[in-house]
């Protein structure tokens, strides 16, 4: 059956771009929005808005019962939740079943096995697929320390219900070892109310490989390639392309043909993403799966031509598969910029203010999914990321080139963003040939935050003395007045 009432519990620029392709498919849609909350582009495209409430904007969001209530007073059948808060919760799953309530996603079963990153491991590397050495705290706490210490330095310790790079701590001496095992610990559970951790070999200068796969939870899977996603900043993400420049033909089918299988293990449905690690001497690694959709998606969608969202209602709504798999090519080259408020050049500081102007990059090739409206403000209340900036190329080098042009027209006035940061990474050389890893930021902080000349006070200057009248005003100030010069009462 068709969905005819969808309720995106989600918000900012992933809920306006999941409404879109709703309203073509002529499902009428509902959002959310919690009272303190700046209206954004979401809730100009919704048929309804469903007020939530809670102690913070974001607890709101996180609620699961006053979600499926809101669902069920909308009278949605199937609710979609983007990524981030409850997109990969299982009980939120389980509470929508049990309302009858379709949701856009996975089993909550799935959930719960690759939401658990020590259990994730063991299913893949049971199956056959490739894992780097580790050691699981589980499988004895009390001699944990010393099978990491087996494991072979540097080690990545990483919180067993993770995500998002929270927790996560590279340790490279072993005197460091057992203090960094208690700071994990205590991340894990302020982070996800679970301190259990594994570790796994850390692979030097890696690089981040993601493969969007696509579930009808009947056991047909198909891959729509890959995502090179090195481009990190404290294990976030902050620009993705694809295809990536790493791979050669047979290493990117490969790769993809592995994430499949693994998604196949699973009896994986809807839009999910197999990660991994992939060493400088071409070998990959196991590194998680997300069992939703990625904020990274309309890369993937630039160069396949495949709407990921609509394919996503299509099997929750117990549809098949649109397309088999020797029918999903690449085509050209795309890249994805993050829009934050912050500044990157003091230590990325988070910031806020008035939106008194947005002038969104247009042209071919270039498309912006937006989470912000002129006259909002931005606050501290989620996430920095205001917006994603995707352009597409004929190849990579095309692709450079328009993100660059398009980021440096890229205009939001009254916040400070990360667009000259942005372009700094697009121009470094390292970037342009390719050569990165999931640590380049940091290798080439000091260039890409080095501050350039600021000209703002001459811009300004120079714009008010081109304005007649303005000069004209001045000119007729008393000399007396002027010789007063900056003295105020």
């Amino acid at each position: 059956m068709p969905i005819q009432k969808l309720l995106v519990a989600n918000r900012g620029e992933v809920a306006a771009r999941i409404l879109r392709t709703a309203r073509t498919q002529g499902i009428a849609t509902s959002v959310l929005r919690h009272a303190n909350e700046q209206p954004g582009p979401a809730h100009l495209i919704a048929d309804k808005i469903v007020e939530i409430d809670g102690p913070t904007p974001v607890a709101a969001y996180l609620d699961i019962d006053q979600i499926v209530a809101a669902a069920l007073r909308v009278g949605a059948d199937a609710v979609h939740p983007g990524y981030g808060f409850l997109a990969e919760n299982a009980a939120f799953v389980r509470a929508l079943n049990a309302a009858g309530i379709t949701f856009v996603g996975p089993t909550e079963d799935v959930i719960d096995l690759m939401g658990d990153k020590v259990r994730a491991r063991a299913f893949v590397a049971e199956r056959g697929f490739p894992v780097a050495p580790a050691a699981i705290e589980d499988d004895d706490p009390a001699s944990f320390v010393e099978r990491a210490r087996a494991v072979g330095y540097p080690l990545l310790i990483k919180p067993s219900a993770g995500g998002g790079g929270k927790g996560m701590r590279v340790v490279r001496e072993d005197a460091a070892l057992e203090a960094e095992i208690e700071t994990a610990r205590r991340e894990g559970k302020r982070y996800f109310g679970d301190g259990r951790l594994f570790v796994e070999r850390y692979i030097e200068r890696p690089r981040h490989i993601e493969v969007q796969v696509m579930g009808d939870g009947c056991g047909n899977v198909v891959h729509c390639w890959e995502r090179e996603c090195s481009i990190q900043r404290r294990f976030q993400k902050i620009i993705e392309e694809t295809p990536s420049p790493a791979l050669s033909p047979e290493q990117r089918t490969e790769i993809c043909e592995t994430a499949a299988g693994i998604a196949r293990a699973v009896n994986y449905r809807g839009a999910g993403t197999v990660e991994f690690i992939y060493a400088p001497d071409g070998a990959f690694y196991f590194l998680e799966m997300n069992t939703r959709l990625q904020v990274e998606h309309p890369v993937t969608e630039m160069v396949t031509g495949i709407d990921l969202v609509a394919e996503q209602l299509r099997i929750a709504a117990g549809g098949g598969l649109s397309h088999a798999q020797a029918e999903i090519r690449q085509t050209g080259h795309a890249i994805e910029l993050r829009i934050c408020a912050e500044d990157a050049f003091a230590d990325f500081r988070p910031a806020i203010g008035e939106v008194l102007l947005v002038e969104e990059p247009q042209g071919a090739g270039v498309r912006v999914d937006s989470g912000i409206l002129e006259g909002g403000k931005v606050t501290t209340d989620f996430d920095p990321m205001l917006a994603k900036l995707i352009v597409h190329g004929s190849d990579r080098a095309g692709a450079i080139a328009r993100a660059r042009a398009a980021v440096q027209g890229y205009v939001i006035l009254g916040v400070t963003t990360n667009t000259g940061y942005l372009d700094a990474i697009l121009a470094h050389p390292r970037f342009l040939s390719g050569d990165v890893s999931t640590g380049f930021l940091a290798e080439e902080a000091a260039v890409l935050t080095a501050r350039g000349e600021d000209v703002t006070d001459i811009l300004v200057a120079a714009t008010a003395l081109s304005d007649g009248r303005l000069v004209r005003a001045v000119d007729e100030i008393p000399e007396m007045h002027r010789l007063m010069g900056a003295w105020r009462n």
